[in-house]
């Protein structure tokens, strides 16, 4: 599958993931929290894949990193949809009002976790050819570059606090950790490339 079915898959997944707790938990609050968790822990998964795709193909070129790389900008509107979803449940747990939501929100969460949010909406707008076309390569780079860090620090912080309070987001902490290591390894050596006085032949 390639393209922008992906998209829709991932949503009828996330979907059904939220859909299946809350009718086996309950809508209270014991379910929505479930269903938060549950939907934090694919947004990771989408914008991991999403995050360290380029890099992937880079070092490890090969058809599974083909796939990433081509279908990178479906991947990350797949992690948008998944996180608003994960949005709506926390609203709801605050009884969809704004009051409650403040009540519910600690002041550092609600500003780094909103700027985070704008961040997703403005890389999510600019994820199709005319949008990104608009805003220029030099902008739309910025844009996202900047944007996927700062997703990613919000996403580390959560998960890498949490690895240390219990094993199950070992896991989840370990592809934050991987995927912003391999963004930072060099490309792999083309297959048949030598040196020869400290320089590729």
């Amino acid at each position: 599958m390639n393209g922008w079915p992906i998209v829709g898959w991932a949503t009828l997944v996330v979907g059904a993931i939220v859909a299946v707790i809350l009718t086996v938990v309950g809508t209270d609050e014991a379910g929505l929290r479930m269903g938060i968790r549950a939907t934090a822990r694919t947004s990771v998964v989408l914008f991991a894949l999403a995050f360290a795709a380029s890099a992937l193909r880079r070092r490890w070129p090969g058809p599974a990193t083909t796939w990433l790389l081509r279908n990178r900008r479906q991947l990350g509107v797949s992690f948008a949809v998944s996180h608003g979803i994960h949005l709506v449940l926390i609203v709801a747990l605050a009884g969809f009002t704004w009051a409650g939501f403040l009540a519910n929100t600690p002041t550092i969460t609600l500003i780094f976790g909103g700027t985070a949010y704008v961040f997703i909406a403005l890389m999510t707008l600019t994820s199709f050819d005319a949008t990104a076309a608009w805003l220029g390569p030099r902008r739309w780079k910025a844009l996202h570059t900047v944007g996927a860090y700062f997703v990613w620090v919000i996403f580390a912080q959560n998960f890498f606090r949490m690895a240390f309070l219990s094993p199950f987001y070992w896991p989840y902490a370990g592809v934050l950790a991987g995927a912003m290591v391999v963004r930072w390894l060099p490309a792999s050596r083309p297959v048949g490339a030598r040196l020869d006085h400290g320089k590729a032949a």
